[in-house]
């Protein structure tokens, strides 16, 4: 599958770790269109479908890090923990007002497919309660599924910062919040691998989790970028296999990230000894940060 880069390189040096924070980044969304990359529909619908995933499972993330906040006594991984949690609850917040925004203002109903993360992540994968074992158990795989998660949102975060989404006509505010998501993925990419550990996440878990994960993830994003299409007026109610088939044409023209290049991605994470340290650039997401309209207008 073919990948393009944007012109601007990687910077070559790494700041190191760094203190996360929440950017209270605000976008003016009006006139967007719901085919936000003009040239490329279903890429456009595949992305988006993220808005409508995201706010519930972000929200699943922060409800389980503050409960696991309760058993963790080192002082630097909660400092991490807690700068997780806020950046999350900004993007949960920013990606709700798509919702509301765009899809609402195109004639998108989104409540459907909202619901159904509703349960997916507030009942099927929301906290069980109780410090007993099981209760403990529990948690601990809601850690290691986020974890999973995590690697992809970083990986996809670098494809973003990286990716020519200006050739496919791309408006430009949904390039930047998907680029500054992107970033602060890149960013605090560590965490959830650091907690997972902590809480005795070894490595059959790990790879254990992964081979659920992967699938599961794959399948809610094309729903979800069927559920658009579907109700997209200027496109045909296709089945199954033709918004597929037109996904991959947009994967293959660079438009989206390639499926082998993302199970790769998800297969490194088998290795042993594996770290997200190498997946995405921290000097990279932070000049990106440093540079996005939202981010410098939330600083200002």
């Amino acid at each position: 599958m073919k990948l393009l880069r944007r012109a601007a390189r990687r910077p070559e040096v790494d700041p190191g770790k760094v203190a996360l924070h929440a950017r209270n980044v605000t976008f003016d969304w009006s006139g967007v269109d719901l085919q936000w990359m003009s040239a490329e529909p279903y890429a456009s619908h595949l992305i988006s479908a993220l808005n409508m995933l995201l706010p519930e499972g972000e929200r699943m993330f922060i409800v389980t890090y503050r409960e696991a906040l309760a058993y963790v006594k080192d002082e630097k991984l909660r400092e991490d923990m807690l700068g997780f949690i806020g950046q999350e609850s900004m993007h949960a917040e920013t990606h709700e007002k798509v919702l509301r925004d765009v899809l609402t203002a195109n004639g998108i109903d989104a409540s459907p497919y909202v619901r159904q993360m509703e349960y997916l992540f507030r009942k099927t994968l929301g906290p069980r309660g109780g410090d007993d074992r099981a209760g403990r158990q529990m948690l601990i795989e809601r850690l290691a599924f986020i974890a999973c998660l995590e690697h992809f949102f970083a990986w996809l975060g670098d494809w973003v910062i990286n990716a020519d989404l200006e050739k496919f006509g791309a408006d430009p505010r949904m390039a930047d919040l998907f680029r500054w998501h992107g970033a602060e993925e890149v960013e605090h990419r560590n965490v959830a691998h650091d907690v997972a550990e902590y809480f005795g996440v070894g490595y059959v878990r790990r790879c254990a989790s992964m081979v659920l994960v992967f699938p599961i993830f794959i399948a809610l994003v094309v729903r979800g970028a069927k559920f658009l299409v579907q109700q997209d007026p200027r496109l045909p109610d296709h089945g199954y296999p033709r918004v597929i088939a037109a996904i991959l044409a947009a994967m293959w023209r660079g438009a989206l990230p390639g499926i082998p290049s993302l199970l790769i991605s998800a297969l490194s994470t088998f290795q042993p000894g594996y770290s997200p340290e190498n997946v995405g650039s921290t000097a990279q997401a932070v000049a990106y940060l440093a540079q996005s309209p939202a981010a410098r207008a939330a600083a200002s």
